[in-house]
């Protein structure tokens, strides 16, 4: 049984990345589909899209992008808050990943959206993960 269905989904991008495949398939969930709509906006993957499975439960196809020498775009992606220690910041208290250059994702009332949208709205949150 998996406790931590986010973890396992940064895992697996992580772990295709650094195997530089072309594509991950990871199980769906809305928080997922959420995440992985924020990759995209930000332009840490080329694409993703709902694949419908016969099983109990449909797929994420998450498509990995890379550099023109084939460099990896995401070269840090980290779970900040987990199910044993929750993480939940306050406006002023959400993290700037590299000064602004990488993006932490922070699930808010609002929805889920990148740390600079919830400092737009001013509204704090979870803060699921870090990538850059």
């Amino acid at each position: 049984m998996m406790t931590d269905p986010i973890s396992d989904m940064l895992t697996r991008i992580r772990n295709a990345n650094q195997q530089k495949l072309v594509q991950v398939d990871i199980p769906h969930s809305n928080l997922k589909a959420q995440i992985a709509r924020i990759l995209l906006a930000e332009g840490y993957i080329k694409s993703w899209k709902v694949v419908e499975e016969e099983g109990p439960q449909d797929t994420i196809r998450i498509k990995l992008k890379y550099g023109p020498k084939n460099e990896r775009v995401i070269s840090h992606l980290e779970r900040v808050s987990k199910p044993g220690r929750r993480i939940y910041l306050p406006r002023k208290r959400l993290p700037r990943v590299l000064s602004g250059l990488g993006v932490a994702i922070v699930s808010t009332s609002q929805g889920v959206m990148t740390d600079r949208d919830a400092r737009r709205q001013g509204v704090g949150g979870e803060v699921l993960c870090t990538v850059y």
